[in-house]
């Protein structure tokens, strides 16, 4: 038995390395740009798959609400295209929220697990459900199934650990 196993993980091993698939690594830095909500505003089922239309050119960099307009910017710089405002087909920038539960209202249906697309939401069915903070991306996917209409998004505080600086940094040299 011991040997099927061994001779079983090495052809593994040797198809993982043979097999490998090559990865553009333009998607990976479009990727690293996107505010990894999976929220589908965009037009596609997560962020990478929007990452790779960008890459191949199926897709514009205006399409991700929750990146804004500072997401566009990075975008923009990293691809060489000129920038462009959002498309509002896709929404409108929102401050960054997170999903809060009212654990009073809350009758356990599991809908909002299910539609969570990072496994932020925690509980059982017919028990109450919380969101572990941490994980949630904002997204607001869990609000609409809500039957009993018990979450509701709070934005997140502006503090040391969540400021971000809105504007482009200018070169020194740009200043003499």
């Amino acid at each position: 038995m011991s040997g099927l196993a061994i001779l079983l993980g090495a052809a593994l091993g040797y198809a993982a390395v043979r097999f490998k698939v090559k990865e553009d690594p333009m998607v990976e830095q479009i990727d690293a740009i996107l505010p990894q909500t999976q929220c589908g505003q965009c037009g596609f089922p997560g962020c990478k798959p929007y990452a790779e239309a960008m890459a191949t050119g199926k897709a514009d960099i205006n399409q991700c609400p929750p990146g804004g307009e500072e997401g566009i910017r990075k975008l923009a710089a990293l691809m060489g295209v000129e920038f462009k405002p959002l498309n509002a087909e896709h929404g409108e920038p929102k401050p960054k929220s997170l999903a809060v539960i009212d654990e009073n209202i809350c009758i356990g249906c599991t809908l909002c697990i299910q539609a969570c697309p990072v496994d932020a939401i925690l509980g059982a069915a017919k028990q109450m459900h919380t969101v572990i903070a941490s994980e949630c991306t904002g997204c607001e996917l869990c609000v609409a199934p809500c039957p009993v209409d018990c979450i509701s998004m709070v934005p997140i505080a502006e503090n040391v650990a969540t400021w971000k600086w809105k504007y482009p940094l200018i070169p020194l040299k740009a200043l003499h």
